[in-house]
């Protein structure tokens, strides 16, 4: 007789997956009843709080008047401020122009069929018209100077050209650390420790009070330019780590195999060894955005106003100060869309990818 064990078909199904993973035994079910009854009791709580007992209105008597209840009021009256800041009010189709046209350039540019070579110059055009469209002063549009610039298309615009110049510039510092010639192996060494060593609100600080005094008498720099140069040398110094770690990852019969067809040293890191290693290093290179984007809020130490910062401007106001916790709902939830979406798309890519590898 036979003593292998039939194994009995796949059950599926929300039912038998209950059954399987809360319900599986005593202590688990247990367990599962408190966790399901807590999650129960508070979100009943939320959408009490933020639905059922909530005031909608720009009505801040009515909003005191409704304590058990949000106050939502605060996010209609106050969130022109908070998204454009003191960019001028009759103007500010220009920055939410720019944020729409922003956010399609990167949604291009994360889809794989547009990754062509075309696509760099397109950034520079597109970088070159978000300029003259924020600033003005020619086509007809009014010149708005870039200390009335705050909010979320700040903080995109941080973020995003900050990461995107920081990503070549990664590339060539981790080629350099492991580069044969000690002259720049050594500078590229001191430059990543160097920088990784302080903490982003130095780098900023000396971008805006240190760089200048090294100037010649005369010469200045745009003070949201030298933020967006040191948040750009900040996050290509841990993405030269994170390129490393990739280079490192890629076996090296890869490269013997690409000498053995005697491809130079450019052609190898380029139809070679890069592709692979940041195929292995997109979760690590989108942590590393994800972090920028939230970095992004300490450029107020040097009085820049970013979405954070203008919304807390915006809850200065004695009239609606009571109601912060709206107001940082409200931003959490944009910080986390954004945050969210690159971090869907980077596992998508990541399946896809693999994907490609099996077959």
């Amino acid at each position: 007789m036979s003593n292998i064990a039939i194994k009995p078909p796949s059950q599926s199904g929300i039912v038998n997956w209950m059954k399987e993973n809360l319900f599986s035994n005593k202590l688990n079910t247990v367990i599962s009843i408190i966790c399901i009854y807590l999650v129960v009791k508070f979100l009943a709580g939320v959408v009490d709080w933020g639905i059922l007992n909530a005031v909608f209105a720009a009505d801040a008597s009515a909003c005191k008047a409704a304590s058990d209840g949000a106050c939502w009021g605060i996010i209609s009256e106050k969130y022109r401020f908070i998204i454009f800041g003191t960019y001028p009010a009759d103007e500010q189709w220009r920055p939410l122009l720019a944020m729409v046209w922003f956010v399609g350039l990167i949604i291009c540019s994360l889809l794989r069929s547009f990754w062509k070579l075309w696509l760099l110059p397109l950034w520079i055009a597109s970088l070159i018209g978000l300029g003259i469209l924020m600033w003005g002063g020619v086509l007809g549009l009014s010149y708005v100077e870039n200390t009335q610039w705050g909010g979320l298309p700040l903080t995109l615009m941080l973020a995003v050209v900050g990461t995107v110049a920081a990503f070549p510039l990664g590339i060539l510092l981790a080629l350099g650390r492991r580069s044969e010639l000690p002259l720049i192996r050594v500078w590229c060494v001191a430059f990543i420790e160097l920088v990784r060593g302080v903490p982003l609100i130095s780098v900023l600080f000396m971008a805006s009070v240190m760089f200048p005094l090294f100037l010649p008498e005369g010469v200045t720099i745009d003070k949201l330019l030298r933020a967006q140069i040191g948040i750009i040398l900040f996050t290509s110094a841990y993405l030269a780590e994170v390129f490393r770690g990739g280079l490192q990852a890629v076996p090296k019969g890869q490269y013997e195999a690409a000498a053995a067809m005697g491809l130079t040293y450019w052609q190898t890191m380029r139809v070679v060894v890069m592709p692979q290693a940041l195929r292995i290093v997109i979760p690590p290179t989108v942590n590393s955005f994800i972090s920028m984007f939230k970095d992004t809020s300490l450029v107020l130490i040097i009085g820049l106003f970013d979405l954070l910062a203008t919304a807390k401007v915006a809850i200065t106001d004695p009239v609606w100060r009571a109601f912060y916790i709206e107001v940082y709902i409200f931003v959490a939830a944009i910080y986390f869309v954004f945050c969210y979406s690159m971090a869907s798309y980077a596992n998508n890519l990541e399946t896809e990818l693999r994907k490609g590898e099996q077959h």
